[in-house]
């Protein structure tokens, strides 16, 4: 079996922790600590963030979704796949390390994606982003854990926060959506998003996208 050569380290803004990029042979993989975040192998859930969002926004000629953390591109890809040629996409991505993997390493898996004349990446906190707008999106996706608490660093805590709901739904127009990726369920956030005011429901989707592998969890909570 071809063995795990480590590619390049970066340090989360905010925290003591350091991402790794690893690749084994055409797989790569991002860690935090004994933590696999993601592993292109693996894209199913995340474009199914995407997708399940873009459905409740179908109607909309000129969405503009706001997406937290680049991670490997999957949520991004599949967004541009069913978004329409008038979209916008803003990416929010805290570690400037992970853009340039994706323009360097991980170029391949990522291909022309980030020249898509609908996308802008800002090398910053989704959260400033969140906070500094009122009716400005149709959907945010956050996918900067694995799941709905800081891991990657504790400052986004306050991304799930009830105050933190609140500003999410400030920062969506009218009939907008929140879509948010977890690892697992967590019967406290889907009740924090219900006391915000957001129409929730919580989809249990497969890792792969196919059947069999892990089951991850997505909220898509709805602003009336």
């Amino acid at each position: 079996m071809i063995p795990w050569e480590k590619i390049d380290t970066a340090k989360i803004p905010g925290s003591d922790e350091e991402l790794r990029l690893m690749r084994r042979g055409k797989e790569f993989s991002i860690k935090l600590g004994t933590n696999e975040l993601m592993n292109n192998r693996l894209s199913g859930s995340e474009a199914a963030l995407a997708t399940l969002a873009a459905k409740r926004i179908e109607t909309v000629a000129k969405p503009v979704v706001l997406i937290g953390g680049l991670g490997m591109g999957f949520t991004l890809r599949a967004a541009l796949t069913v978004l329409g040629a008038k979209a916008k996409i803003v990416v929010s991505e805290l570690v400037p390390a992970v853009v340039a993997w994706a323009r360097g390493p991980m170029a391949e898996v990522f291909g022309d994606s980030l020249d898509d004349a609908r996308v802008s990446i800002r090398q910053t906190d989704v959260g400033e982003i969140i906070r500094a707008k009122s009716s400005a999106f149709d959907a945010i996706l956050l996918d900067v854990d694995n799941g709905p608490e800081g891991l990657t660093r504790k400052g986004n805590d306050a991304l799930y926060s009830a105050s933190g709901l609140r500003a999410a739904k400030t920062a969506l127009r009218p009939g907008g959506v929140l879509g948010v990726w977890s690892s697992g369920p967590n019967p406290a956030f889907t009740k924090r998003l219900g006391s915000a005011g957001l129409d929730v429901n919580e989809v249990n989707v497969r890792a792969t996208g196919r059947g069999g592998g892990a089951r991850h969890v997505i909220w898509i909570a709805e602003k009336s």
